[in-house]
Parts: C-alpha cells; sequence; structure tokens
C-alpha cells in the first residue's frame, strides 16, 4: 500500500491555521480522502495531558529546557499512536502544528539553538510532512487577534518573544522551500483558502499520479 501524504500547518499565534485546516479538511473529505485531522501538542491521550501542563498559565516557573522536552514527548507518543499508522495505512494526514513549531518557539523563541532540533529528531523518528503550509502574520497583529480571548503560557510572552519565533518561521521558509509553502495570513480568509487548495491539489496530483 502506498504511503499517506503527511500535510503540516505552522505559523505564529493569530495566524489563522485553524480556520484553513478545517476548510482543507472539509474540501479533501468532499473529494473522498481518507483523512486524519490531528494537533500538537497533543493527538493523544497521552499528549493532551501534556498539552495541558506545557499551556497552563499557572506554570510560570516551568525551564525553557523542560519545556521543549515535554513538546517532544508529546511529539513522540503522536508520531509512534497516531501519525505512523494513518500513513502506513494510506491515510492523509493533516497536522496542526509539527516539529516546525518547536524549532521556531524554543529553538528561536527560547534561544535553546539545536538543542531542539536534535531532540525532536529523536522523536519523530525520521519523519518529515511532505507539504508545509506557513501562515504568516506580523506578531503585532497577531497578538491583536487572540486579544479577546483566553490566553495560553505562551501566548503570554512580551512581544520581544513572539517576534523571534516569528523570525525563526522565516528563516525555516528560507531553509525548507521544497515543502513549506509561504502564505500572507493578513489576506482574506477565502483568498487563502484558494491558495491553499490549489497547492494540495497541485501537489497530490505530482505524487500521487
Amino acid at each position: 500500500m502506498r504511503r499517506g501524504i503527511f500535510i503540516t500547518f505552522e505559523g505564529p499565534d493569530g495566524a489563522g491555521k485553524t480556520t484553513q485546516i478545517h476548510r482543507l479538511r472539509d474540501y479533501l473529505i468532499s473529494k473522498g480522502t481518507d483523512l486524519v485531522l490531528t494537533r500538537e501538542p497533543g493527538g493523544t491521550r497521552i499528549g493532551e495531558k501534556i498539552r495541558e501542563i506545557i499551556l497552563d498559565p499557572e506554570y510560570q516557573e516551568m525551564a525553557d529546557l523542560t519545556e521543549a522536552l515535554l513538546y517532544a514527548s508529546s511529539r513522540a507518543q503522536h508520531v509512534a499512536e497516531v501519525i505512523f499508522p494513518a500513513l502506513k495505512s494510506g491515510k492523509t494526514v493533516i497536522c496542526d502544528r509539527f516539529m516546525d513549531s518547536s524549532i521556531a518557539y524554543q529553538g528561536y523563541g527560547r534561544k535553546l539553538g539545536e538543542k531542539v532540533r536534535i531532540i525532536n529528531e529523536i522523536a519523530v523518528l525520521g519523519l518529515i510532512p511532505d507539504l508545509t503550509f506557513l501562515l504568516l502574520v506580523d506578531p503585532g497583529e497577531g497578538r491583536r487577534r487572540i486579544s479577546d480571548g483566553f490566553l495560553d503560557r505562551l501566548e503570554l510572552e512580551e512581544m520581544q518573544y513572539h517576534e523571534e519565533v516569528y523570525r525563526g518561521y522565516m528563516e525555516l521558509a528560507a531553509q525548507n522551500t521544497e515543502r513549506m509553502i509561504v502564505i500572507d495570513g493578513s489576506l482574506k480568509i477565502d483568498e487563502i483558502s484558494v491558495k491553499i487548495i490549489k497547492e494540495t491539489t497541485a501537489f497530490l496530483r505530482r505524487h500521487q499520479g
């Protein structure tokens, strides 16, 4: 059986990932795609427990390396329990965030550098997304978009942190042009959706024959 396609969505807080993920899911399902939609941190019973700890504003004392290791632990469980089995059975997997998030948020934002890449390469067992959509909005605009809701522990960080995360994503995009498609998150929702569906359709046509 042919391995399934692994699609990830990335971007800073407030970029509009969730809306676009659900639109792509609905489109692919309408075309008969056997699909799994999941998220990080989380995606498994263990991962969701880890997610609660990572994002809870109560844990302000959390060390940066602890945070990075918790993300990697959640991801290791996610890959083993959900993502690998789905891909091996030929399903398409759409994941809200993956390893790129850790590199941007902990590698750049927390300034942990290559340590983050190393621990995550161990966690994912060599798995790399086939296609990644990177939605980018200015950190100030992203903060404005989420300011009315409940802010998690990372969203509460100072603007300088979010600027470093944004810079990290920009560098990742420059390093991974073969799989990362950068999309202006300030465009209208429908415009973004059209771009994502067009790129996904073209990718599937090239890789599935």
